[in-house]
């Protein structure tokens, strides 16, 4: 279940963020500097991308630094987040992750003062003003997500079934109405069904009312894909291309193939 009470939203974050350290426990100088799935980031640079993003929350200034190649950097928002990476590149990757294990534990303090009430409220985040519980949710998706990248460059499996992956989904298919309406261009009567394969897959279909991508039961749909738990997050956090997708193990398009194509063109949302 999606975490909904502040106690079980902290818990969540403390989950995966445990699930980080342990990841990256016992690891060499040169592992740290294995390049991951997010362009221009190392092993290393994942977790200085989450010490900044909490260091931030908790009032810290960003570095005064300047900024090397930025031709990856795709908004302010990440701009902003590579200044964090950037001031920690000359550092020991066993020291970035003793700063990690010490930020999380003084943010899970953090946030284990506040009250229930707290939690809802409605303030900024990087998708939009949203009560702090929702944000603190993306929070959770976007450290299960570096984790995961991290193992993926590593070798090292783990972190699946909990509350990142199940946060993560949740996440991806929040953004499917957008990604089916206006990113795949879907028509008004169209429909498409996403058959997730995993523990913590399902069946997903949209069909367009009124202009507007909505989640409805139906017998069949225009399109259909069914694709991996793994390739469905990576291709929503945009760790792998459409046609990486489409040939990913278990993802098959039936009905209007170029619909189902657009859709996977359209997946890639998180920012």
């Amino acid at each position: 279940m999606v975490p909904r009470t502040a106690p079980e939203v902290i818990d969540g974050l403390e989950e995966v963020w445990a699930s980080m350290l342990e990841a990256t426990e016992g690891l060499e100088e040169a592992q740290w500097a294995t390049p991951t799935a997010c362009p221009g980031w190392d092993v290393r640079d994942q977790l200085s991308h989450l010490i900044g993003i909490e260091r931030s929350l908790m009032g810290d200034a960003p570095p005064a630094i300047e900024l090397g190649e930025t031709s990856h950097l795709r908004n302010p928002i990440g701009e902003m987040n590579e200044l964090w990476v950037e001031e920690r590149r000359g550092r020991s990757g066993d020291d970035v992750r003793t700063e990690f294990a010490d930020v999380t534990q003084r943010r899970l303090a953090e946030l284990r003062s506040y009250s229930e009430e707290r939690f809802d409220e409605v303030g900024w985040s990087p998708i939009g003003q949203v009560p702090l519980r929702i944000f603190m949710l993306v929070r959770i998706m976007d450290s299960w997500m570096h984790e995961q990248d991290a193992r993926e460059a590593l070798g090292r499996s783990g972190g699946r079934g909990g509350i990142g992956e199940t946060v993560a989904i949740s996440r991806a298919d929040a953004a499917l109405g957008l990604a089916i309406g206006k990113g795949a261009g879907a028509t008004e009567g169209q429909s498409v069904a996403i058959d997730i394969v995993g523990e913590l897959g399902g069946r997903r279909r949209l069909e367009v009312i009124d202009g507007r991508a909505t989640s409805v039961e139906g017998p069949d749909a225009t399109a259909s894909i069914t694709m991996s738990e793994e390739t469905y997050v990576r291709r929503f956090g945009g760790r792998i291309t459409s046609d990486e997708a489409r040939l990913s193990d278990g993802t098959v398009l039936q009905g209007d193939i170029d619909l189902a194509g657009r859709v996977i063109d359209s997946l890639a949302v998180m920012i």
